[in-house]
């Protein structure tokens, strides 16, 4: 069993000169791994927050004690 020609193809690979197949399909990978974890951000926001949770004013509360 030779593993010289798969030493030679890893090398070429790692040197860059091989084709842009596997650079495209990286970034693809990371697009898709950007757009699950902003999902997953969002998902949990809405766990927290809930479906009956009221966001009140600040300000309004502020004039309310003084």
């Amino acid at each position: 069993m030779d593993i010289a020609p798969k030493l030679a193809e890893a090398r070429r690979l790692l040197d860059g000169q091989g084709t842009a197949a596997p650079r495209k399909q990286a970034v693809g990978a990371l697009a898709a791994m950007a757009l699950l974890a902003a999902a997953a951000i969002l998902m949990a926001g809405a766990v927290v927050l809930g479906p009956g949770v009221q966001v009140e004013d600040p300000a309004a509360t502020a004039s309310v004690i003084s």
